[in-house]
C-alpha cells in the first residue's frame, strides 16, 4: 500500500516553468490529505540519486515531475535500487510538466497537471516493462522507459538541443530539416533480433517501449509497454526526398506501409557498426555519438506505474 509520495521536481523542466506548478500541486494534494514531499533537483543526475534513495523507504512511491529527462533519471534510480534489491517492486508516477512528455504519452499518463495529479491520488500501480541499453558511454547499462534512437533520430535531437530559443516539437522539426540538409552517410550495421542476423544501412533505427519521440514522430504508434517486447522501426538510407516523405509518415504513424521501413518486435537486439559509427540516445539522453556496439534488452514487468486505468490488463 502506498502511504507516501516522494515528488522529484526538475526546476528547469518546461523551459524553467516547472516550479510555478508547485502551489497548484500543494493545493491539490492537500485537499486529499495526501502524505507527500517535494524534492527539487540541483543538477543533472540528481533525480537518479533521489529516486534510488526514496524508493527504499517503506510504502513510498516516487513521482517524476518534469519531462522525459526527469522520467528517465527517475527510472534509472528505481532500477539501480532494484538491481541491488531484487525483490523490490518500485512504484512511480508522473506529473508531465516538461516540454515533450513523450514518455508520459506512451505510458498513457494524462496530459494535464490536474488530471495527472488525479491519477496519482486515485489510480493504481500497473506493471511496466523497462529497457536497458549497454554500450557507448554506458557499458554497464542505461535504463530507458520510452525508447532509443540510432542515427538520424539522435542527430536531430542533438541539433534540437543546440537551439536556445526554440523548444519542444518545433525545435525537433527544425533539427530534422537541418539534419536532412546535412544528411550524413548511414553506417553499415549488423543487426540481430529474434535469432536472425542481417546487414542493414539504415538512416534511422528506433527501438521503442513507448509510442512517440520528439513530441511529433510516432515511431511505434501501437506499442504496449507491458507486453515483454520492444518495438523496432527502421528506415533505409535513401534520397533526401524519400526520407522527407518518410518523415511525414512518421508524423502520422503510418511508416509501416512504406517499402523502405521495417517494423518488428523482439525482447532483445544487438547492433554492431561494421563501417561508420552509431549516434545513439535513450529517452533523449546521449548514449554515444560514435559507438560501435549496442546491446538492448527488454526487462518485463520491471516497475509499476500509477495509472487511472490500464487498457491492456
Amino acid at each position: 500500500m502506498i502511504k507516501k509520495f516522494a515528488i522529484i521536481l526538475n526546476p528547469v523542466a518546461g523551459k524553467g516553468y516547472a516550479p510555478k506548478h508547485i502551489p497548484f500541486i500543494n493545493e491539490f494534494l492537500q485537499n486529499f490529505n495526501v502524505n507527500y514531499e517535494i524534492h527539487i533537483t540541483k543538477r543533472i543526475g540528481h533525480a537518479i540519486e533521489l529516486a534510488e534513495e526514496f524508493i527504499l523507504q517503506p510504502d513510498t512511491a516516487v513521482v517524476a515531475a518534469g519531462g522525459d529527462g526527469t522520467c528517465n533519471e527517475v527510472i534509472n534510480g528505481l532500477m539501480l535500487a532494484k538491481s541491488k534489491n531484487p525483490d523490490l517492486m518500485p512504484v512511480f508516477g508522473v506529473l508531465p510538466i516538461g516540454r515533450g512528455n513523450d514518455f508520459a504519452f506512451g505510458a498513457e499518463v494524462p496530459a494535464t497537471l490536474k488530471e495527472s495529479l488525479n491519477a496519482i491520488v486515485h489510480g493504481k500501480p500497473v506493471h511496466m516493462d523497462v529497457g536497458i541499453i549497454k554500450g557507448g558511454n554506458y557499458p554497464e547499462g542505461r535504463y530507458f522507459g520510452n525508447g532509443i534512437g540510432v542515427g538520424f533520430d539522435t542527430k536531430v535531437g542533438l541539433e534540437a538541443a543546440k537551439m536556445k530559443h526554440i523548444h519542444g516539437a518545433f525545435a525537433y522539426l527544425i533539427g530534422a530539416l537541418k539534419t536532412l540538409i546535412l544528411y550524413p552517410p548511414a553506417p553499415d550495421i549488423e543487426l540481430t533480433y529474434n535469432e536472425i542476423t542481417t546487414m542493414v544501412s539504415p538512416a534511422l533505427v528506433s527501438i521503442m517501449n513507448g509510442k512517440r519521440m520528439g513530441g511529433t514522430f510516432f515511431m511505434a504508434p501501437n506499442a504496449n509497454n507491458n507486453d515483454g517486447v520492444l518495438n523496432l522501426c527502421m528506415t533505409k538510407q535513401g534520397s533526401r526526398r524519400e526520407l522527407l516523405k518518410t518523415m511525414l509518415h512518421y508524423i502520422k504513424g503510418t511508416q509501416h506501409t512504406l517499402e523502405n521501413t521495417t517494423v518488428a518486435q523482439s525482447a532483445a537486439f544487438t547492433l554492431k557498426a561494421v563501417s561508420g559509427s552509431l549516434a545513439v540516445h535513450a529517452d533523449g539522453e546521449t548514449i554515444c555519438e560514435a559507438g560501435k556496439f549496442l546491446e538492448i534488452n527488454c526487462l518485463p514487468n520491471a516497475v509499476e506505474i500509477i495509472k487511472l486505468k490500464d487498457k491492456h490488463n
